[in-house]
């Protein structure tokens, strides 16, 4: 236990503190993102990379601040993207020196390479203002989000040394069974989101029955995930993993509860509600703003919850993943738990 104590202080921290800074950036690059989409904004400057014809970074601040509110998000979301963007290539080579795991760096590049291409695909949005390339940019950015999130998981001090919430001698077949389900809320939230990205990006060509097909598909992944969510909840409290683990899977629960009530909002300020459906009569006759105020902040406060189940349910997948491995390790091992679940994992 003394030597995994050492090995953690000789972690660098700099990887770590990075990654949590990419978390903090991207979070708020799909609100803008999301904005942008909401607002119809995307088009709003014809050209890329240059803005206008102005390099991305020279382009006149009077200009931006002063001009069209469209044209302000949309240039914003670009100086983000691209302030993002280099703070991933700073992580790749804080990982490259200071992060002796080959694995790590190879994993660094596949999230510099994840971000490129958002870049590009953003950009030939632009260009060829095609719905397809709109759907593929909405369901890699929270992939990428969910990527830094566990960038900072594995650069973590947590991660180096291998302390988990495990209760005393788990029963490594529960834990496993909470693993498997964890990746299974973990898939459901990403294929709401891609399901998500096919209802805000319709293609006017599509008939009526794949709209309703992508719309019932949509709500019945909700109810799915909800169940799934709630179910690992109440297994991790039957294991007895009333720590960390426990509370993050709370967590994903109620963000998946309070993402199908802000759906619902959404549905309701952008298509009106069913008439069949039971509401106030000041509610009933409220009349639907294309980009007003509600829709704004409903609509695009949804986009950004979802991606927040999406890395709230990988951080519990990785973080159960973690302790099935050190547990299986306990079993393989004459040691104790408690020794094991600080043993150094390279």
């Amino acid at each position: 236990m003394q030597r995994a104590s050492s090995n953690t202080k000789a972690v660098c921290s700099w990887p770590h503190r990075t990654a949590l800074l990419l978390v903090c950036l991207t979070f708020p690059l799909i609100w803008v993102g999301g904005l942008v989409t909401t607002y119809d904004a995307g088009m709003a400057v014809p050209d890329w990379p240059n803005t206008y014809g102005y390099n991305l970074f020279l382009y006149p601040l009077s200009t931006w601040w002063a001009g069209p509110w469209d044209l302000f998000i949309e240039h914003g979301h670009r100086l983000l993207a691209a302030l993002v963007g280099l703070v991933t290539i700073g992580w790749v080579y804080l990982v490259r020196r200071h992060d002796p795991r080959h694995w790590m760096f190879r994993f660094s590049l596949l999230c510099l390479g994840m971000v490129l291409l958002q870049g590009m695909l953003g950009g030939a949005r632009v260009l060829l203002d095609a719905n397809l390339l709109a759907r593929l940019h909405g369901c890699l950015g929270p992939l990428f989000f969910g990527s830094c999130v566990a960038g900072a998981v594995f650069t973590s001090k947590w991660w180096h040394a291998g302390e988990v919430d495990l209760p005393p001698m788990p029963d490594r077949g529960k834990l496993s069974r909470s693993v498997r389900m964890a990746w299974v809320v973990f898939g459901l939230a990403y294929l709401q989101l891609v399901l998500g990205a096919h209802l805000r990006h319709l293609t006017p060509t599509w008939p009526p029955l794949v709209f309703r097909l992508i719309v019932f598909s949509h709500l019945a992944g909700a109810l799915a995930l909800l169940l799934q969510a709630a179910g690992l909840k109440a297994n991790l409290a039957r294991l007895g993993a009333l720590g960390v683990a426990s509370r993050i899977a709370t967590l994903v629960t109620a963000l998946v509860a309070v993402q199908i009530v802000a759906g619902s909002l959404a549905w309701r300020v952008k298509y009106q509600w069913p008439a069949w459906v039971p509401q106030p009569d000041w509610l009933r006759t409220h009349t639907v703003a294309a980009e007003g105020m509600p829709q704004v902040l409903t609509v695009t406060s949804h986009v950004a919850i979802g991606s927040l189940i999406l890395a709230t349910s990988l951080l519990l997948a990785l973080r159960l993943t973690r302790a099935a491995s050190l547990a299986g390790t306990a079993c393989r091992r004459p040691q104790t738990t408690h020794s094991v679940s600080r043993e150094v994992m390279a």
